[in-house]
């Protein structure tokens, strides 16, 4: 009998998922992780108030790009979509998008390639405005382009009242993979649940920052977790991950995220494919 085609039924669970969090303070953080089994949801049948409150929402977006796997096909046509994407989200004077990445379980040599993380984490700690702020200083090529399409120079990024980055992920390969991207609902942790550490292997920028970790919650769910199923090529999920005014509150500024094993999708059959763009939202 031939195997059916078809995805697996996905209701209001998404999957049960074990993620890897954090060792908890005074434990250094290399020393060994909390691995906690939770319910992720399925966020299409949730009812959620979007990024600016959750840390993230599904967006429908469609593209001219024809090829994801062409770095200057991405620059040249994404990126600007990407940047009015995000304008339109967030109402910023203006977004710069300078580079990408592509992820996937078995990543190639490539520059703007790597794998999913599997570690609970989000992208910058709260010291992030002071690289964000400088990042357009003496740019060519992408980042200068960027600064072209906005009509900003890089003293205007330094001077913003405000810096938001909002991510961008789009699925680009089939609906249902092995490794789907995650997110925890931002209104269910405190501030005190991240560790920064630093971190140099982002392969998009070529900048060392300090990222963070988050530390498993006292309860396997008290931390409320969802995924988007069998998301299309023409659907973004945006997430916050800095924002200089949450900041300066000492509120949570960021969206908790992992790559999750999906239990009903053999590994790699199909691997996960997707590309994330980091979009600097300047507000003047």
């Amino acid at each position: 009998m031939a195997a059916s085609t078809e995805p697996p039924a996905v209701g209001d669970v998404f999957c049960r998922a074990t993620l890897t969090y954090a060792a908890p303070p005074p434990a250094p953080l290399s020393g060994p992780s909390g691995q906690v089994e939770v319910v992720v949801r399925n966020a299409r049948r949730a009812h959620l108030p979007g990024w600016s409150e959750c840390g993230f929402e599904l967006v429908r977006h469609a593209s001219d790009v024809r090829d994801w796997d062409d770095d200057e096909e991405l620059a040249a046509v994404h990126y600007p979509e990407a940047e009015a994407l995000a304008r339109r989200l967030t109402g910023a004077d203006a977004a710069l998008v300078s580079d990408h990445v592509r992820r996937s379980a078995q990543p190639a040599a490539e520059r703007r390639q790597q794998a999913p993380v599997r570690l609970v984490h989000s992208d910058f700690a709260a010291n992030y405005a002071s690289v964000a702020r400088t990042a357009y200083r003496s740019v060519h090529g992408r980042g200068a382009a960027a600064l072209a399409r906005n009509g900003l120079t890089s003293a205007d990024v330094e001077a913003a009242r405000r810096l938001v980055v909002l991510q961008l992920w789009r699925n680009t390969g089939p609906g249902t993979m092995d490794l789907p991207l995650a997110f925890c609902d931002a209104r269910t942790l405190r501030p005190t649940e991240a560790r920064p550490f630093r971190y140099t292997g982002y392969v998009a920028g070529g900048r060392a920052f300090d990222a963070l970790a988050i530390v498993a919650p006292p309860h396997p769910d008290a931390h409320r977790w969802y995924a988007f199923a069998d998301m299309t090529l023409d659907e973004v999920v945006a997430f916050r991950t800095y924002d200089t005014e949450l900041v300066e509150r000492n509120a949570v500024f960021f969206t908790p995220h992992c790559a999750i094993r999906d239990p009903r999708v053999e590994p790699g059959r199909p691997a996960r494919s997707s590309v994330e763009l980091r979009v600097l939202c300047v507000f003047r």
